[in-house]
């Protein structure tokens, strides 16, 4: 393996890796959005929430990386089903512009919320000795919280399918979106199963943001300065797609990744441009709701 396949090799790794990351983030309004039909563009919020919560639980309670990810995760989804109990019954009865209006407000209001509470600066969750080091095979060089970070967004990907595909509650939340009346005339608590699944979208969001901070560091404007590429995987992949959003995170993952390192003169541009390429071929995505 010469140098420069080994290069680009480890660019793709890591692009996958980053990508991986984007659609743990983007997945939960890939949900939200998609199949519940709500325009929440405060998701990105709750990544940055769930970043915080897990960096505050190693830094003042001592917790060890693996039980503070989990508390981080929990607290977010009791934080969002805390709010969509109360602030996003009123979001729900609103059209798309006053949606977008009422969940930007909220996005701007957790900002300067946490603003007080972490201050400015930039912060990472740290990552155990264990998740530390490279793996070396000849030139090429793999990390293994990349690895981890991979191999734990795909079982989060495939835990997530087989949720909504095989089991009672994606067929009670299908039918929900469907058709909530007849919904509700079969039994099924309809308002309930809206609450679990946003709570497990802000969940979802929380992971991301608390494992992908060596990628995207935590800070008090993480959801109003994220939110562009959140908004981008969902719109790349197609609306309500978990496969599309898969698609398309690592797609743009591994479309910046060998664009900031091959053509810095473009640098964050690369994949912008990548998205108006994709969406002029395919306007309605990769993988359109049928």
């Amino acid at each position: 393996m010469n140098t420069a396949f080994a290069t680009l090799l480890s660019l793709v790794i890591d692009g996958v890796a980053y990508g991986m990351m984007l659609f743990l983030i983007s997945v939960g309004l890939t949900i939200t959005l998609g199949v519940m039909r709500v325009v929440n563009l405060a998701h990105s919020a709750f990544a940055m929430i769930g970043g915080y919560l897990a960096l505050w639980s190693m830094q003042h309670a001592g917790l060890g990386f693996f039980v503070a990810v989990p508390i981080a995760v929990i607290g977010t989804m009791l934080i969002g089903a805390l709010l969509e109990r109360t602030l996003y019954r009123w979001v729900y009865a609103t059209s798309g512009l006053g949606q977008m209006l009422m969940t930007i407000g909220l996005a701007f209001v957790i900002t300067a919320l946490f603003k007080n509470l972490g201050g400015t600066q930039l912060q990472s969750v740290p990552i155990p000795p264990s998740l530390q080091g490279n793996w070396n095979v000849g030139p090429l060089s793999l990390s293994v919280y990349r690895a981890f970070l991979v191999g734990a967004s795909a079982a989060v990907g495939l835990s997530l399918w087989l949720g909504l595909e095989r089991t009672s509650f994606g067929a009670k939340l299908r039918a929900s979106v469907d058709n909530p009346r007849i919904a509700r005339c079969v039994g099924i608590d309809v308002p309930l199963v809206f609450s679990v699944t946003f709570a497990i979208g802000c969940g979802l969001a929380a992971l991301g943001g608390a494992l992908g901070s060596q990628f995207l560091p935590i800070e008090p404007y993480y959801g109003l300065k994220y939110l562009v590429h959140v908004l981008i995987v969902v719109a790349v992949g197609g609306l309500g797609s978990l496969r599309g959003s898969l698609y398309a995170g690592l797609l743009l993952g591994v479309i910046d990744t060998l664009g900031r390192y091959y053509v810095p003169a473009l640098g964050a541009f690369v994949i912008y441009l990548a998205v108006l390429a994709i969406l002029l071929i395919r306007p309605h995505g990769l993988v359109p709701r049928s």
